[in-house]
């Protein structure tokens, strides 16, 4: 059975990118067949594992217009095991077509493309846009779990009351299967008293749903990291770019807990 987890949070600069991509990396590396969705217009997943908009002609706004198979557009990674869904910049034009009445089911439409294709991923991640709307909805609507990134910045919890009510919303309605996977702490600072103040905060309030690698350790953290920053640029997730570093060696860590289950 595959897994569906969409990386979500509606406010931007949180790792949410940097998490899809290096999550996927990391179940890949472990053995696992994992097709990574890129369904944000500003296709940062896209260009972080080194394609271009000469690489590809088709890309997700064409599948969930019903041009194209959700098959036809998957492209192969140079990471074995892992394979991506890209997207472009046109995918802003697709709430226009969300929102017309002919529409019916809308907040399916992803979930139905996926039908497609699930059975031959173990894992398939979902990395959404940085905002609540018809996006985001679908890949909620279409996931078995999604993963919220939390920066360890001031204003970290600011808007998150919204995307739980949405998530429990969806599960109430149209996804019963949704849950919260967890929350991860990222741009983490062990020198930063703001930082500890924000893990001491998600520990009160969300205990229960932090990563941990055994019940006695510390919560799984992504930690501030230069290598992190720069492997986009490289056309590489860090766990290749820089596969001893700290921040891929927490992405490693966070593989290894969902592959556990």
């Amino acid at each position: 059975m595959s897994e569906i987890i969409s990386i979500a949070n509606q406010k931007g600069g949180v790792g949410k990118t940097t998490t899809a991509v290096n999550l996927a990396a990391s179940l890949a590396d472990s053995g696992k067949k994992v097709l990574l969705m890129d369904i944000d217009p500003q296709s940062n997943a896209t260009t972080s594992l080194g394609f271009s908009r000469s690489d590809y002609e088709f890309n997700i706004y064409h599948v969930l217009l019903g041009i194209k198979k959700l098959n036809d557009v998957i492209l192969k990674t140079d990471i074995t095991n892992l394979s991506l869904v890209p997207s472009n910049i046109g995918l802003v034009g697709i709430e226009k077509e969300f929102y017309n009445p002919k529409n019916k089911n809308r907040e399916l439409i992803l979930r139905n493309k996926i039908e497609d294709v699930k059975k031959y991923y173990d894992y398939i991640i979902i990395d959404s846009p940085p905002a609540l709307g018809p996006i985001t909805i679908n890949a909620l609507s279409a996931s078995d779990s999604v993963i919220i990134p939390i920066q360890c910045e001031f204003f970290a919890l600011e808007g998150l009351a919204q995307l739980l009510n949405t998530v429990s919303l969806l599960k109430k309605t149209i996804n019963p299967k949704l849950q919260i996977k967890g929350f991860l702490p990222t741009m983490y600072s062990r020198q930063n008293n703001l930082s500890k103040q924000v893990l001491d905060d998600l520990s009160l309030h969300f205990k229960d749903k932090l990563f941990h690698l055994k019940k006695s350790d510390e919560c799984i953290v992504v930690p501030r990291n230069v290598k992190i920053a720069e492997s986009p640029s490289f056309g590489q997730p860090v766990t290749n770019y820089a596969a001893s570093s700290k921040g891929s060696m927490a992405y490693k860590e966070l593989a290894t807990v969902i592959i556990k289950g």
